[in-house]
């Protein structure tokens, strides 16, 4: 048992929970903005919404005292976490030297894979919380039948990676892996047995009934469910009219303003016209909305047809001095300026972002609450990892938890430009 000790020793001093925690916030933008709570540990999270201010004004003479508006608050609630789990396996072979646990190859395979994963892990942690629990949809369903399905964020796939093809009216749920991936013709083959062999026949999923006019979308595992879902920024944002939720906390978002984000339709939106339009909306968004929603989150592409703009006209837009800014972590900002005014709107591109909608964001009202953020699975006899063995040797298997939920009490200090699809 020395050898695996010594495992469970090098696991606690190269793999602390603090570095999983940071890494992770360092490398996802909407957490780096939430206000973070990491001492939920279970029941029932009360969210108080205001639902109306006092707003009895007479002039000439009193108001009467049985028509006095009164304040009005209402009690929204989270209940239950979202549970998230990741797994990193190590083989024996690989970090043993002359039948110890090598700290030198240990260190040789830690690290990187750390890296790999807490980037993966992000990245669907991310898309849950930004855009809801699909994160790609099928673009063309020809080839289907062999396996092929061109999707629209290619960039999200990963050999190996188990996902959920759900169409269009969820009549067809099915489990498959990814065993190719072409990024130029963004294609990927699939498989429904995890060989690495055999392509999958996938035109029940892409029924060319259930599909005319809309597509099917590809689920992280387990998230098609409700129970299994992040509220995500988009569908609190949105009405239930243009894709978002009903409800937020357990009230029905159309019965309190403070609820109701502020929709504008972006279906008039091109590549000329973006930089009119986010101003246009965000005019309307602080005339409507109860707060300061000066920062902008968008797409990659939204974000680059921003700035070929800006380069291409000399007229009312200009980018302030020294906003620019790159970040490591996967997002670009700048603050653009109407040149006519003092007016300016800090610019978000970052990569888990829709290409269909736009955020207006004051972030006073959201809060992420976990019981501690991510975390190493610990066994009670404290070992945090668990091994396993088949004829092709052992491997130590370590698992990592996140349970929380995405708290948003004031959606409407918020806006959201949605049908963009120039």
């Amino acid at each position: 048992m020395a050898t695996l000790e010594t495992f469970n020793d090098m696991l606690n001093e190269y793999l602390p929970n603090k570095l999983l925690r940071e890494e992770l916030i360092k490398r996802d933008y909407v957490l780096t903005r939430v206000e973070k709570d990491n001492n939920w540990k279970g029941g029932t999270i009360v969210v108080p919404f205001k639902a109306a201010g006092a707003s009895s004004v007479s002039f000439g003479s009193l108001t009467d005292q049985a028509t006095v508006a009164q304040s009005k608050f209402i009690r929204g609630e989270i209940t239950t976490p979202v549970e998230v789990w990741g797994t990193m396996i190590f083989n024996h072979t690989d970090i043993m030297k002359q039948d110890k646990v090598s700290e030198q190859n240990l260190l040789s395979v830690l690290p990187d894979t750390i890296e790999d994963f807490l980037v993966y892990t992000k990245e669907v942690v991310s898309n849950q919380l930004t855009c809801g629990p699909h994160f790609a949809k099928v673009t063309v369903k020809t080839g289907a039948g062999s396996g092929l399905l061109t999707v629209d964020r290619i960039e999200k796939f990963m050999l190996g990676q188990k996902f959920t093809l759900v169409d269009s009216d969820g009549t067809d749920v099915k489990d498959l892996y990814v065993i190719n991936i072409d990024l130029n013709t963004s294609v990927i083959t699939v498989e429904d047995t995890f060989d690495g062999t055999t392509p999958y026949d996938c035109s029940a999923s892409c029924n060319v009934a259930d599909c005319i006019t809309t597509f099917p979308v590809a689920y992280y595992p387990g998230t098609d469910a409700a129970a299994n879902q992040f509220v995500s920024i988009k569908s609190a944002l949105l009405s239930a009219a243009n894709g978002g939720s009903a409800n937020l906390h357990g009230k029905v978002k159309t019965a309190y303003p403070f609820l109701q984000a502020i929709n504008i339709d972006g279906s008039s939106i091109d590549d000329a016209n973006l930089l009119d339009k986010i101003f246009d909306a965000y005019l309307a968004v602080r005339q409507k909305a109860r707060g300061n929603a000066n920062e902008v989150l968008m797409s990659y592409k939204n974000f680059g047809t921003a700035m070929k703009i800006l380069e291409l006209q000399k007229g009312a837009y200009k980018v302030t001095d020294g906003s620019r800014k790159a970040s490591a972590y996967g997002w670009v900002e700048i603050e653009v300026q109407v040149v006519a005014s003092s007016k300016a709107l800090k610019f978000v591109g970052i990569q888990e972002m829709d290409d269909d909608v736009i955020f207006f964001m004051d972030w006073s009202g959201f809060t992420f609450r976990s019981n501690g953020f991510f975390k190493k699975r610990i066994s009670p006899d404290g070992n945090q990892y668990f091994e396993i063995r088949a004829t092709t040797g052992y491997a130590y298997v370590i698992d990592t938890c996140l349970f929380g939920q995405l708290e948003c009490r004031t959606a409407g200090k918020c806006g959201v430009i949605y049908g963009i699809a120039y």
